[in-house]
């Protein structure tokens, strides 16, 4: 008997319990000749029903760990079935299902009772292979669940069911071997697949690198090709050993140093190109991405592709009067090297940022094949003034009237007296300064806007600004004056401007008034009134007294209606600008008169080499409006500086345009000022002779723009050969400090016309002693500024001859001296004057008379036609036949 046969819980053998495990070995054979041994145990438990039943046996199938394999517990022996060869993976091992399940026991259903107790019928286990197959790290397959072990069978006692036992047990190895093997084939594939994968990225890198090898060296040969032969010779030497991986050669001449292991530097291991290395660049940190690269590649690729059938595109390229290199190579979409390259072939020396004028830049855009459009600077002001309006979009408008004459006719009186209000009290001494313009709205509903000008002469330009811009002159002439020269200028303003004229004859009521005779004097300028069987209109007025304004009024809108006065409300405002001034709280404001359009609150604008945007418009009662018609005067606020009196006011689009046409006008300013006349002989001799005058430098600061042109103008008519006046800096508003330290460099004064200094600037005129004067009357100005460029010039000094003698003998008066023996010719010869001595007309000697003789006596004067014995002050050189003169110094007072 053997041991498992032994009785171990009694001596009562029908409840002794069998030995319920064994163990045996399956042996399974994979692909390429690697077989595997897998280790199974078979363990049983015998289970104890009721009386009178059958004992029961519950089988679990346990299959071995496959990385160490548990020992092999002894079994009795048992019928098994080797299962057959199966292919195994190479190591490492890995479970094919890590994730599954253990196999569960499971337990056979008890018998049915019967009458006679069944025999105790042996159970056989299926045998359960577990297969091992490594998988490779890249690719992960998901394990298949295995079906769950099939209940136990009853082991048949016959032969017959022993092979169909087995016969069936060989069917299920097989399947489980053939899903084993389909996992396989399908885990390598994915491996293959994995593998071509990973050999397709590395030979994408590879040419990557051989790509960026081949641009690397291609910027190596152009760089070396720049270069002097002999450099380019050690360059590509040095190029050859590094690509042989040696160490570079001394600048001696020895050889390479030996490295620690006694050989070479061999940088071949070292000098191994990467991806990340071949993008690297040793003088910049920047690095391109393989992204960027392939794009690089495609880019190439499709440009090589369409580069045969792609027709070079023809480009319309704007070109203006200056253009560099490089604004002109990015409008042709050309690179700017082959331009450079084509003006070198042209001879033209240039470089990428050089400026090329258009007859240049023509040969170049006609030589790459493209059209060229000629344009100007000047065309950015193209559209800036609107184009003529339609008969159809024009309403009548009101007619702008501007009062000129004379100084002191009454011109801004006869105004007050239309208007209703006194403005004279507000003028400094009872002048009008600057123009003044006011809108007029009378009785039937119609409106007049009046423009009263300057009188003095030096509002000549302010007077001219009004005849332009007016539609109606009114000449002021008083009765009792008759016409003056204001009023002479008046009239011809009003010819040069090509506009009807009306005459008003003022102060009628004073006595001594005579309107004839002013009539017959305007017919000595071709000016022929009704009454002398002319065209221009003529009233007989009285401002003071009030006489003749309704008559004044009925001829000006008869004229205005034979004028038919008419413009376009419905489009930008456009204007001229009649006065400007800087203000202390609202900075620069300027007084437009609107020609057409309607100028609105928030329009953008540009005025001259000035812009801006309407923040405010204020009319001529001080009311904030909202829009302004034609023939309308507003004041605007909101512009970047203070523009000058007579610009053209226009609302653009954009404050873009507004900003390139503004630099656009400045830019001709600055040209204009310090272009210089091409050079003539006549121009050297006059800035020569202008060289050597006096400079009377000084600075001018006034309350309009109008009144600081004026005062300029006039000042400048000032100037002679021998002083000139020079404005060092004339602007609009108070003084301030960088006023008086311009002022201070030059030791100029600093003129205030209208204005005053602030504290801090007269703080610093006190301290670096500059002369502030303030003015309000232009008479006294250019009074007091005729006396400071006198005073500057010094008195005048004029040279009186008062004789003139020959010498006739020349005596030895002491060792060095000499005495001229003299007979006087013409004058008289005094001693104490000043004398010189002529020879040949040339002057060769200037000094004093030592002693003047007559026999041996000394003489204070000799007359004319006697003799007489000089002797000069350090003078030997006095000779026969000269001739000697004595003069006198007189100085005068200097006046313009």
């Amino acid at each position: 008997m053997s041991d498992d046969n032994k009785l171990t819980l009694g001596a009562r053998p029908q409840l002794g319990i069998k030995r319920t495990e064994s163990a045996g070995a399956v042996k399974q054979s994979f692909s390429h000749g690697r077989t595997k041994s897998v280790q199974v145990e078979v363990k049983r438990r015998r289970v104890f029903g009721k009386p009178g039943e059958a004992p029961v046996e519950e089988v679990e199938v346990v299959a071995a760990p496959a990385p160490a394999p548990a020992p092999v517990v002894a079994a009795p022996p048992a019928p098994t079935v080797e299962a057959p060869r199966m292919p195994v993976a190479p190591p490492p091992p890995m479970p094919l299902n890590r994730d599954e399940p253990k196999p569960v026991p499971v337990k056979a259903k008890p018998a049915a009772a019967a009458d006679a107790p069944a025999p105790e019928v042996e159970t056989v286990p299926e045998p359960v292979v577990v297969a091992e197959v490594a998988a490779p790290p890249p690719v992960a397959v998901a394990a298949k669940p295995v079906a769950p072990l099939p209940a136990p069978m009853k082991r048949p006692t016959d032969a017959a069911g022993r092979r169909e036992l087995q016969a069936r047990l060989l069917r299920e190895a097989e399947e489980q071997r053939l899903q084993i093997s389909q996992e396989i084939r399908e885990r390598e594939e994915a491996e293959s697949q994995a593998a071509a994968e990973a050999e397709k990225r590395r030979l994408e890198e590879k040419k990557i690198v051989d790509e960026a090898n081949a641009l690397k060296a291609a910027e190596e040969a152009r760089r070396i090709a720049a270069l002097p032969p002999k450099e380019a010779a050690a360059e590509e030497e040095e190029r050859n050993l590094r690509r042989l991986g040696n160490a570079p050669r001394r600048d001696d001449g020895t050889p390479p140093l030996k490295t620690a292991r006694g050989g070479r530097d061999d940088r071949r291991q070292s000098g191994k190109l990467t991806v990340t290395r071949a993008l690297e660049d040793s003088d910049s940190t920047r690095t391109r991405s393989m992204a960027a690269l392939r794009r690089a590649r495609e880019k190439d690729k499709r440009a090589h592709q369409s580069g045969a059938n792609q027709t070079k595109q023809v480009r319309d390229v704007v070109v203006p009067e200056d253009i560099t290199v490089q604004e002109l190579s990015n409008r042709m979409a050309e690179r700017a090297s082959d331009l450079i390259k084509s003006l070198f072939r042209m001879g033209v020396m240039a470089t990428i940022n050089e400026t090329l004028d258009q007859d240049t830049a023509e040969l170049l855009v006609t030589e790459f094949g493209h059209n060229i459009k000629r344009v100007s600077d000047s065309d950015v002001e193209i559209g800036v003034v609107g184009d003529a309006d339609e008969d159809h979009d024009q309403q009548p408008r009101p007619p702008v009237v501007t009062i000129m004459g004379h100084v002191d006719h009454g011109k801004t009186s006869l105004l007050d007296a239309l208007r209703g209000t006194d403005v004279v009290a507000g003028e400094a001494g009872g002048i009008t300064q600057h123009i003044g313009a006011y809108q007029v709205t009378l009785k039937s509903g119609e409106k007049i806007t009046f423009l009263d000008t300057p009188g003095h002469e030096a509002f000549t330009e302010m007077r001219a600004r009004g005849a332009n811009i007016t539609d109606i002159v009114i000449v002021v002439v008083a009765g009792d004056d008759g016409l003056m020269p204001q009023s002479i200028e008046a009239i011809s303003h009003t010819r040069a401007a090509g506009v009807p004229m009306i005459v008003a004859i003022n102060k009628m009521d004073k006595p001594g008034s005579d309107a004839a005779r002013v009539r017959q004097a305007l017919l000595q300028h071709d000016v022929q009134v009704e009454e002398m069987g002319g065209e221009v209109q003529d009233v007989e007025v009285s401002a003071t007294k009030k006489t003749g304004l309704d008559s004044l009024i009925e001829k000006i809108l008869l004229q205005a209606e034979l004028l038919e006065l008419r413009a376009n409300a419905d489009r930008g405002g456009e204007g001229t600008v009649i006065e400007a001034r800087l203000d202390k709280g609202r900075g620069p404001l300027a007084t437009v008169l609107i020609r057409r359009g309607t100028l609105k609150v928030g329009d953008v604008f540009v005025v001259g080499g000035e812009w801006g945007k309407v923040r405010a418009l204020i009319d001529d009662k001080g009311r904030q409006i909202k829009e302004a018609g034609p023939a309308t005067p507003v004041e605007v606020l909101g512009l970047s500086g203070v523009p000058r009196a007579g610009d053209p006011f226009s609302v653009v689009e954009s404050e873009a345009r507004a900003r390139e046409v503004a630099a656009y006008r400045q830019s001709v300013t600055t040209k204009k000022r310090t272009t210089q006349a091409p050079a003539s002989l006549e121009a050297m001799f006059s800035a020569l002779k202008v060289a050597k005058a006096l400079e009377y430098p000084f600075v001018v600061k006034g309350d309009v723009q109008g009144s600081v042109e004026a005062i300029v103008s006039a000042v400048n008519r000032l100037s002679t050969d021998e002083i000139k006046a020079r404005v060092l800096h004339a602007g609009v508003g108070a003084i301030t400090e960088s006023d008086v330290v311009l002022a201070k460099a030059s030791g100029a004064p600093i003129i205030g016309f209208g204005v005053r200094a602030n504290a801090k600037a007269r703080e610093v005129a006190q301290r670096d002693q500059v002369a502030l004067k303030y003015y309000d009357v232009i008479y006294d100005l250019i009074d007091e500024m005729k006396l400071a460029m006198a005073g500057k010039l010094g008195p005048e000094r004029l040279e009186n001859v008062t004789g003139r003698a020959n010498v006739l003998e020349v005596f030895q008066a002491g060792k060095t001296g000499k005495a001229a023996g003299l007979r006087v010719v013409e004058g008289v010869i005094r001693r104490n004057l000043k004398a010189r001595v002529m020879r040949d007309d040339v002057v060769i000697w200037n000094g004093n008379i030592a002693s003047l003789r007559r026999f041996k006596d000394d003489v204070q004067d000799v007359r004319s036609g006697l003799e007489c014995g000089m002797l000069l002050e350090n003078n030997a050189d006095v000779k026969i036949g000269d001739v000697i003169e004595t003069f006198e110094i007189e100085e005068r007072a200097r006046t313009l």
